[in-house]
């Protein structure tokens, strides 16, 4: 089983195991701001996880959604991503459950991962997008030392409104001088 760790978390292979605390998480009024209802279903994060779970055996391996735990409570409190593109390109997303949030976790999660992304899958470039309203992930992003490349006006619909979306990137360059 593929595992990292950092000072306060364990990012590990999903387990089926996590599938009620994913589910849990994905229906959490807060979680679901930035999504279409439909990519909320229960069903739906159920199926994820068992694709998350099939994922982590698969050679090559080509994505890299972990379970984030904590060390202390040895639960799991959300998760972190990776998934690898060609040309040493990968896309990167995170969630996590909302007593983990602003603590601090997600950007030690998400700089772990990205971290062992450039270091030890030689990565070129990392990128994530999301809705331009969601503040917390730019946030983040920014953390990681992501600069925002660009924004798409009116780029998805869902919840009866068109949003925008930003997507923002880091260089593995940049990341060895952060």
């Amino acid at each position: 089983m593929f595992k990292l760790e950092t000072s306060r978390l364990i990012l590990r292979d999903m387990k089926l195991s996590d599938e009620e605390a994913f589910v849990a998480m994905s229906q959490d009024a807060k979680y679901q701001r930035f999504y279409d209802e439909n990519d909320c279903a229960p069903t739906k994060y159920r199926e994820l996880t068992k694709l998350f779970v099939s994922q982590a055996i698969e050679k090559p391996r080509t994505s890299y959604q972990l379970a984030v735990e904590s060390k202390v409570s040895g639960q799991f409190i959300g998760t972190v991503c990776l998934r690898l593109e060609q040309n040493g390109q990968a896309s990167m997303g995170c969630a996590f459950e909302r007593t983990a949030q602003g603590s601090g976790l997600s950007i030690e999660a998400a700089s772990e991962l990205a971290n062992f992304g450039f270091r030890k899958l030689g990565l070129h470039r990392i990128y994530a997008e999301t809705i331009g309203d969601n503040l917390a992930a730019i946030k983040l992003c920014r953390a990681l030392g992501m600069r925002q490349e660009a924004r798409f006006k009116e780029h998805r619909f869902f919840k009866g409104r068109w949003w925008d979306t930003v997507v923002l990137a880091v260089l593995e360059s940049e990341w060895e001088r952060l």
